[in-house]
């Protein structure tokens, strides 16, 4: 698949997720959304216990970026892909009111969700911005945290979403990311199935190129931590916690 093909195909199965709650495929590396499956993916019972129903129902992850320590009161957070909006939320609660949390999504069915989430949650320290993580609507040196939840492994170009991250981090910035790594490259011909790659697998990277990438783009401290074995329907690759930080 081209780059745009890729793009279209995530965007058209996200929204859908928007729309019904529910991901229009019948493999992939994400369960359904339950407050079990989140208990088990890192979050605990008082974070879940202060979010709307329709947040948990709308959190498609693999793990808890917030929960990684990085986030301090009064600073600003960057969410990749955003979602229903639960890792912003969690996040606006640690950087509290002198701080900011940025959603962006490349989805407008979920921006316009996650809005009438921060609402029902009488949020005022978010806000949600329509955009690609390749291309981020954010100023140069801006956000002191970048968080993301099983999204740059959708992505087609993970180098340029990597300098991308470096651009909007301020110096001494921190990346704490939950994604899925692959345990081998795959081949064209499986990069090139939409439904495996929209699940969140034939895009994924190898821990090595994940780490590389980030190197490349200029990052330090770069640090691979996996949190579960690879799935019975998905062998190839594993749920992982990635941090680094801007020098």
């Amino acid at each position: 698949m081209e780059t745009e093909e890729i793009k279209q195909a995530v965007r058209s199965v996200y929204g859908a997720l928007a729309m019904s709650r529910t991901i229009p495929l019948d493999t992939g590396c994400c369960e359904p959304a339950t407050k079990d499956k989140l208990l088990r993916y890192g979050y605990t019972e008082e974070e879940l216990g202060g979010l709307p129903e329709s947040v948990i129902a709308m959190s498609d992850g693999c793990g808890n970026p917030t929960g990684l320590g990085m986030i301090k009161e009064g600073e600003t957070v960057l969410d990749l892909g955003s979602g229903g909006g639960i890792d912003v939320f969690l996040a606006s609660k640690k950087v509290g009111q002198q701080g900011e949390v940025i959603g962006l999504d490349m989805t407008m069915e979920m921006i316009q969700k996650a809005m009438a989430n921060a609402q029902r949650a009488g949020l005022s320290n978010v806000e949600f911005r329509f955009g690609e993580i390749e291309s981020m609507p954010v100023k140069t040196g801006s956000v002191n945290v970048i968080i993301s939840n099983c999204v740059i492994c959708l992505s087609p170009d993970k180098g340029k979403v990597f300098r991308e991250m470096f651009r909007v981090l301020r110096h001494g910035g921190r990346i704490a990311i939950a994604d899925e790594v692959a345990l081998r490259p795959f081949t064209r011909e499986e990069r090139d199935d939409a439904d495996k790659w929209c699940s969140c697998v034939t895009g994924a990277i190898t821990e090595h190129e994940y780490a590389s990438n980030l190197i490349s783009a200029g990052f330090k401290d770069v640090y691979v931590k996996q949190l579960r074995k690879p799935g019975e329907l998905t062998p190839s690759v594993f749920s992982a916690f990635v941090s680094a930080t801007k020098p």
